[in-house]
């Protein structure tokens, strides 16, 4: 039977960037994958990060950056970016901000990000 989830849960994060979890640990108890909106004021960053899941990210408006071990990749609005897990990334935006759409299989969790702090 169908599972119809109706409120997402908002998680908290610095910086200013917004994450509603639709689907995930902290949502719905799923850990396989989550699935959450995400909004990123203009110039945003985050530490980075070398998590244990794979991330899947599209990118609805704005520009999503992602540094990584073999340089940086700009991901524009209608654009999509694969991260694996164990590899080292850090996200950011652009000057007009982001917002997007993150897969992360399994499951993010904030003991699995692996944030450097």
């Amino acid at each position: 039977m169908p599972q119809h989830y109706t409120d997402a849960v908002r998680i908290p994060v610095p910086g200013g960037k917004i994450i509603d979890e639709h689907i995930g640990a902290a949502s719905t108890g799923e850990t396989a994958v989550s699935v959450a909106h995400m909004v990123a004021p203009a110039g945003w960053d985050e530490p980075f990060q070398t998590p244990q899941f794979d991330e899947y990210t599209v990118v609805l408006k704005g520009t999503v950056i992602v540094d990584h071990d073999g340089g940086r990749t700009e991901v524009n609005a209608g654009e999509s970016i694969k991260t694996a897990a164990g590899e080292r990334i850090r996200y950011s935006c652009g000057p007009e901000g982001a917002e997007y759409i993150a897969v992360c299989l399994p499951a993010f969790s904030p003991e699995t990000v692996g944030r450097e702090e």
